[in-house]
């Protein structure tokens, strides 16, 4: 009991030490990672941290080839990048986010809207960039039916691999930075649930061997966010630029079609015509057996189809009840515009009318207009 009394009352043991200092604990673990990398006796087990694990060499038609599996010392790697992320969190907050805040003089929701936003756009155009990189590279785009032929996809390139431990260990990382960056409470369940799903399907197409897939619906994903969260940023910088969310709108609507067909190509056409594999732990298609039998395979389309379909639901929802508020505004400002008109001051003229000429009443003469020159 002593020593707990003493951590709680040590500075190193403080929520505010660990908000203002987190970035730099992490620093020093990544540091002491590449020292390690100096000598020869801590050199294999550093090795274990930054570069993927399981290399296999397969035998092509041009030489050797290496290649890649998962397995369970991925999470160390991850681990590794998991406080890589923090430190590059806490950079693009501190140089880049934070100068344009104290610039804008936003409010505190706006603020951490903002942040929010800026976060999201750092790291979806980097995702964007790398994705459209690898997909190409690899000829996914230019060979539509690669991405089931040969299923399971059990041995992948380095940078496949490599990219899908990058992405597991961002959103990993994204759990604890809702602590470290002081989130609201209203916002918190919104951005657990936006986490949750996005490491449930990376991980999901990983442990699959859907990596092909995964590939281009990641990119799909994350061309339409980089959209809604640049869109935020410019409202925040002027609150009158309300029309750059229609372009988010037509790239959202676009995505998501195409999400569809293809997880209906792929899935419910391509699968389907791959030879029955049978279950081989030791090769690692543990999890991708289970995708040879139709019911499990049309369980895991049916449920995309309807969670496609209740996103859609819920944009267009969104977006109608955006137009009613809108045209709701247009006329009510009609209507005040109407309303001036007709309430004019009323100009008083002495005297009395007489077959359209103004009379002298009790020998009062009418006021004279002055003439306007040009």
């Amino acid at each position: 009991m002593a020593f707990r009394r003493r951590a709680k009352s040590h500075p190193l043991f403080s929520q505010e030490f660990l908000i203002h200092n987190h970035a730099d604990i992490g620093f020093c673990l990544v540091l002491s990672v590449l020292i390690a990398l100096m000598f020869e006796v801590t050199a294999k087990t550093a090795f274990l941290f930054i570069l993927p694990q399981y290399n296999v060499s397969v035998p092509t038609a041009d030489g050797e080839l290496i290649q890649y599996h998962y397995g369970l010392k991925d999470a160390i790697t991850i681990l590794f990048y998991f406080f890589i992320a923090i430190i590059l969190h806490a950079v693009v907050q501190e140089y880049i986010l934070d100068k344009i805040n104290r610039r804008l003089h936003l409010s505190k929701i706006k603020h951490s809207k903002f942040n929010e936003s800026g976060q999201m756009v750092a790291f979806h155009l980097t995702s964007v960039i790398w994705c459209l990189y690898v997909v190409v590279t690899e000829g996914y785009i230019s060979n539509p039916r690669s991405l089931w032929e040969n299923y399971p996809h059990v041995y992948l390139p380095f940078q496949v691999k490599f990219f899908y431990l990058c992405q597991l260990a961002y959103w990993l990382h994204a759990l604890p930075e809702l602590y470290f960056q002081k989130v609201r409470k209203e916002e918190i369940p919104r951005q657990l649930r936006c986490i949750t799903l996005y490491l449930v399907h990376i991980a999901g197409a990983y442990l699959f061997n859907l990596t092909r897939l995964g590939l281009i619906l990641l990119l799909l994903q994350y061309l339409a966010e980089l959209f809604l969260h640049v869109s935020r940023l410019i409202y925040f910088t002027d609150e009158s630029n309300e029309k750059v969310f229609n372009y988010w709108a037509v790239v959202f609507v676009v995505t998501k079609l195409f999400t569809l067909t293809l997880y209906i190509l792929v899935i419910g056409f391509g699968l389907p015509r791959v030879e029955n594999q049978a279950l081989d732990p030791e090769r690692g298609n543990l999890f991708s057996f289970l995708f040879n039998n139709i019911l499990f395979r049309m369980s895991v389309l049916l449920l995309v189809c309807l969670f496609q379909a209740s996103v859609m639901w819920r944009f267009i929802h969104f977006q109608l009840r955006r137009w009613r508020v809108y045209w709701n505004e247009q006329s009510s400002r009609k209507r005040a515009t109407g309303t001036n008109r007709q309430t004019r001051p009323f100009r008083r003229d002495w005297g009395y009318y007489e077959n359209g000429v103004v009379k002298v009443e009790n020998g009062i003469s009418p006021r004279t207009r002055k003439v306007k020159f040009p």
